[in-house]
């Protein structure tokens, strides 16, 4: 039996995420998960690739307004869920470019100064559509800014596996899922092509290749040679190393903590 044991969003891309105990899909994927993201002078998006003291700033939910907390010094910022500017500037994520919303001169300003280069903070108006790879697709589906799909989901038992393996255990955190389930086997998502959960209809659509970001210590923004020294000996495959599933899926309603995954 597999069931469903955490839930994560990530709203602004690359910082913090958090567990909800449910969370509601929209069109393209939970509500506020990567719905804002930070850019560099040419609206380009930034992630801890780059800048991995992006893993220190904290993100949590308040009634109206994101609260962003940086763990070092403990600066704070909340930034309400409507833009205060009117301003939409083209962005782009990888080799997609869409429309973002510029958020606020303040909210621009205090990224700058905790990541200490310049920055500015977009949001994902309801009116952009940004498409999955249609490769991929199943009915043009669209995703927020992600790297690519509205879900991410791991195996509980695919972590212990790796654990098993490490001198030092990795929390979940490293890898970034939406979705992580208990029951089953190592690995048993890299096969679920067609899941339900509730009256949603989930599909595993593309092996998520991983980057540095995983070496990253959610905690101290510190970088490192695993996970991805040991999994490079056993999840390789095309010059790649893959953990987790991408997922699209059909339907709407709300996930939660303790719901069944059935398979076909």
């Amino acid at each position: 039996m597999l069931t469903v044991s955490d839930l994560y969003i990530y709203p602004v891309k690359s910082l913090g995420g958090f567990s909800l105990r449910e969370a509601r899909l929209t069109d393209r994927g939970f509500t506020y998960d990567r719905r804002w993201m930070l850019t560099d002078e040419n609206n380009r998006f930034l992630s801890q690739r780059e800048v991995p003291a992006m893993a220190l700033l904290q993100v949590s939910l308040g009634e109206e307004h994101l609260r962003i907390t940086n763990k070092k010094t403990g600066d704070l910022i909340m930034i309400p869920f409507a833009p205060l500017t009117t301003t939409s500037i083209m962005v782009s994520v990888w080799n997609d470019n869409c429309i973002g919303q510029r958020v606020s001169d303040e909210a621009d300003a205090w990224f700058s100064r905790q990541l200490e280069r310049s920055c500015r903070l977009v949001y994902m108006p309801d009116s952009t559509q940004r498409t999955v790879d249609a490769a991929y697709a199943h009915n043009k589906e669209v995703t927020s800014f992600s790297d690519g799909y509205p879900l991410l989901i791991i195996g509980q038992a695919s972590l212990d596996d790796l654990n098993s393996r490490l001198a030092s255990p990795l929390p979940m955190n490293r890898f970034r899922p939406n979705i992580v389930f208990t029951g089953g086997t190592p690995f048993q998502e890299d096969n679920m092509k067609q899941f339900s959960i509730g009256d949603v209809q989930f599909f595993g659509v593309k092996p998520c290749a991983r980057c540095v970001i995983t070496t990253i210590d959610q905690e101290s923004g510190v970088k490192a040679k695993e996970p991805l020294k040991t999994l490079s000996t056993y999840r390789a495959k095309d010059q790649k190393i893959y953990f987790g599933q991408n997922l699209l899926f059909n339907g709407s309603g709300t996930i939660r903590v303790g719901d069944m995954i059935t398979l076909p």
